[in-house]
């Protein structure tokens, strides 16, 4: 999480931001928390949840929101792959 926070250039009210595009709410103070070096006291390793709606709001942040997908019946049929038949010579 560190990596990514350097890389993107984010603030920490920039990633509470994001974070609020997934309706996951978390403070700047807990964020601070989880940026401490590991032999911190207050100290909170960045867990898989956080990291999973992280990524899921950078998606929302970078690209906007997903358009509502089309209903199944105006969307052409997808055929699997022709096999080739062996030939009977």
């Amino acid at each position: 999480m560190k990596k990514l926070r350097v890389a993107l250039q984010l603030r920490d009210d920039e990633i509470v931001q994001i974070l609020k595009l997934v309706d996951f709410n978390v403070t700047k103070s807990e964020l601070g928390a989880i940026f401490r070096q590991e032999d911190h006291p207050n100290y909170k390793p960045c867990g898989d949840q956080l990291l999973r709606n992280f990524l899921n709001g950078l998606i929302i942040h970078l690209r906007g929101p997903q358009e509502p997908r089309k209903p199944a019946a105006d969307q052409p049929k997808a055929y699997p792959p022709r096999r080739n038949k062996p030939d009977n010579r």
